[in-house]
């Protein structure tokens, strides 16, 4: 059965709404990885404890939405199962080279890696699921990649860390969208990957002194809320990414990396004319994106009343008179 013009409306407004909250999320994180490299934890120990506490909170997610038979489904499917092996390996590359950077001064060149990334999936969407890019589009994308030559002339030196960023986060979410799995079951299945050789790291640095886990309350806090910081922005990008198109979710991802690039510069770290000019144009792409995507839903709004309004008198048969009426004839004397 068709889904309802409403029901699709509503559901392109959640999902909308879930990848806007997901990217406010990644964009404010690196303030919470802060405080743990302020409790003494390094990337690697806050890496153990995102892949424990995380499978925790992913597993939660999973018992509320009732979807235990489909994990159970999934480990019996290896294809899918090696789908989403190599999606846990991707996002695992990606969390620690940002964990590595943002609490090592290098805040910027994170930014820089989410800046690179839409502009990535903008292409994947056009090349891989045949999304079509406007005018909008296109002309947001170039200017964003100026903006993005710009931040990496300014650098000075070749931006590893974000071209790492960029290119493993862009192959994740090209996975997620192809996997048929739930948000929530592709989510565990990932964190219960990880968390093996996560716990065992963990329990490792505890026995030798080497942990900050029961070093004090508030380091206890912080490396527990590992959990809840990683799965929920997660479940969102990955519940949105399967419910609109990935050129779509590229442009919203401007939004971390803004906020993260203001944190970065409010921390001190090197702003020259150069990176002051590539947040112009970033946000001058995003802002003529913006206006096409408006100017887009108006037009499917007003296309959307025309051909659904049935004309009075057109009810006794449906199929008959609404394809006469859109033909421009009379519907039939009955």
């Amino acid at each position: 059965m068709t889904a309802s013009p409403s029901a699709t409306s509503s559901e392109a407004r959640a999902a909308l709404m879930a990848g806007v909250g997901c990217y406010l999320l990644w964009g404010f994180i690196p303030l919470v990885f802060q405080q743990m490299a302020h409790q003494g934890a390094d990337a690697w120990e806050i890496m153990g404890h995102r892949a424990v506490w995380g499978l925790l909170w992913a597993l939660l997610l999973v018992l509320l939405a009732r979807q235990w038979p489909q994990v159970v489904a999934v480990l019996r499917q290896p294809k899918v199962l090696g789908w989403l092996a190599l999606s846990a390996v991707l996002i695992a590359t990606n969390w620690t080279t940002y964990v590595v950077a943002v609490n090592n001064g290098r805040t910027l060149d994170a930014s820089l890696g989410y800046y690179l990334n839409p502009l990535l999936n903008m292409a994947a969407g056009a090349w891989l699921f045949r999304e079509r890019i406007d005018w909008a589009g296109k002309i947001a994308m170039i200017l964003a990649a100026v903006g993005v030559v710009l931040q990496t002339l300014a650098l000075g030196h070749a931006p590893w860390v974000s071209i790492i960023l960029a290119l493993t986060f862009a192959a994740y979410g090209i996975i997620r969208k192809r996997v048929s799995v739930e948000a929530q079951t592709g989510l565990f299945m990932e964190c219960l990957l990880l968390a093996a050789p996560g716990l065992a790291w963990v329990i490792f640095i505890e026995a030798t002194g080497q942990g900050h886990f029961t070093a004090s309350p508030v380091a206890t806090f912080w490396l527990l809320f590992a959990g809840p910081a990683t799965v929920i922005p997660l479940a969102l990008f990955a519940w949105a990414a399967r419910r609109m198109p990935l050129s779509s979710m590229g442009f919203l991802q401007f939004l971390a990396p803004t906020i993260v690039f203001i944190i970065g510069a409010l921390q001190g770290e090197a702003l020259g004319p150069l990176r002051i000019a590539s947040f112009v144009f970033i946000w001058v792409a995003v802002a003529v994106f913006a206006a096409g995507a408006v100017l887009k839903v108006r037009r499917a709004s007003r296309t959307a009343e025309t051909i659904v309004a049935p004309e009075p008198g057109l009810l006794d048969d449906p199929a008959e008179d609404r394809m006469a009426a859109l033909n421009g004839e009379t519907p039939p004397s009955r």
